[in-house]
């Protein structure tokens, strides 16, 4: 047995032990104590295959899987597909890829649709039981009959229909009896309930569609309300945890399974995630692909999963963000900054070191020895000495930043101008001397000197340099597009706009500036799809699945530093 000194030291050196639970983890561990369920914990992420997950939803894959492996359960993936006409196979392929791809692996793989003849049967079972009928009315009716959150509803003619006629009609819905908007099934709750959702709400509709799994054997589809809670109980989910706004749902969550009497899963809500200069409504993210002002549901500017990871982010940078802002009860608004900030940790740490110049200036340094090129050590990664070091060439003839030098350079500039020295990166003090310009006046490159004594970045002599710029040897400099990705919109909430006020008026014309002449180091003409740099000086970035050999395409992930804190400050 420990001590209690060796107690205390573990504790140190294991700060994950004195995290305190959030409320819904603090549930599953007094359900857990108390020996609810034999103990047992079965957690379920039900997604709607109708697009592309996104951030949001990776919240909710993190606490539902979390949940089940820290307390020992197992958690599903079920897909809600009641809905043929908006659910593709496409989007179930994604889904998979996404929830694998943040690390996670399900028990089981579900469908709502696995289920649709036991829905049916158990809707016919409240049928017979005299609390559920099939309402005939038009949905104009239907909005009328059910009163305002001041007044009751009121019953319709069709509320009395008898138990025989009732199932008749189901039944013949079932077969295909009907057209679309003829009749519905809806659950004998209460006309007068508080909770509107509970005033005999709709638990099937006729919609004949394919559907993506089940072709054309079903032209009735069961509503969310009806279909989820029954879903849970037949999986034995034992902490059906949703996002806030179905908090108002969970009366008739409870109603249908009691009705029935089937196994008592519970629901559980959160507050969904909210996030800065970005929308993660679905329909709203339909709309920018659909209206073309992405180039599709991967475009590295969506906050979609697909979009994320085409863009450079990693699994682990989107479980830490997941991690930091915690799970609530109140609905708030996240800043964008602090995912961005869980990546740059993340890449900080794992992310090889890389030159490239985005802006190239040629700089001829006029005594380096003629065609001579030599090899410098480099370093991959400050973070990891594992990482090691690599060769880069140098040569006489060198790419700089343009806006490394200025001709008129004011005194608080320490970067290259005529008549100053800096120090280039793993390499040697350079010194410009003169400047050559083309017809128009503009500055097309410099003409330097370097100190060969000062190979690897420090003087004999002692003399200091300012500043520090990277390069890149033009011999053997690989051409490739570069394509600046930032914030998609320019204000902070595009979801809270005035009546009437399009969110796309407010997508940033700069969310994405392609430059097509960047040089970088050689030894990126092998990076493949995928890879993660750190581009000194100038922030973290991919290579794009557009990428090929002889023209590398790179994708900024996210700048060393948050840009739009300080432009907001200054304003």
């Amino acid at each position: 047995m420990a001590s209690q000194d060796d107690s205390n030291d573990n504790n140190q050196n294991n700060p994950e032990q004195e995290k305190p639970l959030d409320f819904i983890r603090e549930i599953v561990a007094r359900d857990v104590a108390v020996g609810k369920h034999g103990g047992r914990v079965q957690t379920r992420f039900p997604p709607e295959p109708n697009g592309y997950l996104h951030i949001g939803h990776a919240k909710s894959i993190c606490l539902n899987f979390g949940i089940a492996s820290e307390f020992n359960g197992q958690c599903n993936l079920r897909f809600d597909d009641t809905n043929p006409t908006k659910e593709e196979a496409e989007f179930v392929d994604s889904i998979k890829e996404d929830v694998n791809w943040l690390g996670f692996s399900w028990a089981r793989e579900c469908y709502a649709s696995d289920y649709f003849e036991q829905l049916y049967q158990w809707a016919e079972e409240l049928i017979r039981q005299g609390k559920a009928y099939v309402d005939s009315c038009s949905l104009e009716e239907m909005r009328s009959h059910r009163g305002t959150v001041t007044q009751a509803g009121t019953a319709c003619e069709h509320r009395d229909r008898s138990v025989e006629e009732n199932l008749d009609l189901f039944r013949r819905m079932k077969a295909g009896g009907f057209p679309n908007g003829a009749h519905v099934l809806r659950a004998k709750v209460d006309l007068a309930a508080g909770n509107m959702n509970m005033r005999d709400p709709v638990m099937y509709r006729i919609l004949h569609s394919e559907h993506h799994r089940t072709g054309n054997d079903w032209c009735i589809y069961p509503i969310y309300d009806w279909a989820h809670g029954q879903s849970d109980s037949i999986e034995k989910v034992t902490h059906s945890i949703c996002t806030l706004e179905f908090e108002i749902h969970r009366p008739l969550y409870d109603w249908y399974i009691e009705q029935l009497g089937i196994f008592p899963s519970k629901q559980y809500e959160f507050a969904r995630l909210n996030l800065t200069y970005t929308v993660l409504s679905k329909r709203k993210l339909l709309e920018l692909v659909e209206g073309n002002h992405v180039s599709g549901w991967d475009d590295p500017r969506m906050p979609t999963l697909a979009g994320l990871r085409r863009r450079g982010y990693t699994p682990k940078s989107i479980r830490m963000f997941c991690e930091k802002i915690g799970v609530t009860k109140y609905n708030g608004m996240t800043d964008l900054a602090l995912l961005e900030n869980s990546l740059r940790e993340d890449l900080n740490r794992c992310a090889q070191r890389r030159m490239a110049v985005l802006d190239p200036l040629k700089v001829t340094i006029t005594n380096y020895p003629q065609g001579q090129t030599e090899l410098l050590d480099a370093v991959n990664n400050p973070q990891d000495e594992s990482a090691g070091k690599r060769e880069v060439p140098f040569s006489g003839t060198i790419y700089i930043e343009r806006n490394d030098f200025m001709e008129d350079a004011p005194k608080k500039f320490f970067r290259l101008s005529v008549g100053r020295e800096v120090r280039l990166r793993y390499a040697y003090f350079l010194k410009c001397e003169d400047v050559v310009k083309n017809e128009a006046g503009e500055v097309v490159e410099l003409l330097c000197t370097y100190d060969p004594e000062t190979r690897g970045g420090s003087a004999p002599d002692g003399r200091k340099v300012k500043a520090t710029i990277h390069w890149v040897c033009a011999e053997n400099a690989v051409d490739a597009q570069v394509r600046l990705y930032d914030h998609l919109f320019q204000i902070e909430n595009p979801n809270d706009l005035a009546e009437g006020e399009d969110f796309k008026e407010h997508i940033n014309p700069n969310s994405l500036i392609l430059v097509d002449h960047a040089k970088l180091e050689p030894c990126l003409a092998e990076a493949r799809p995928g890879d993660h740099f750190q581009f000194e000086r100038l922030g973290y970035f991919c290579v794009d699945r557009d990428s090929t050999k002889e023209k590398p395409v790179i994708n900024r992930t996210v700048t060393l530093r948050d840009t739009w804190a300080k432009a907001n400050k200054k304003k």
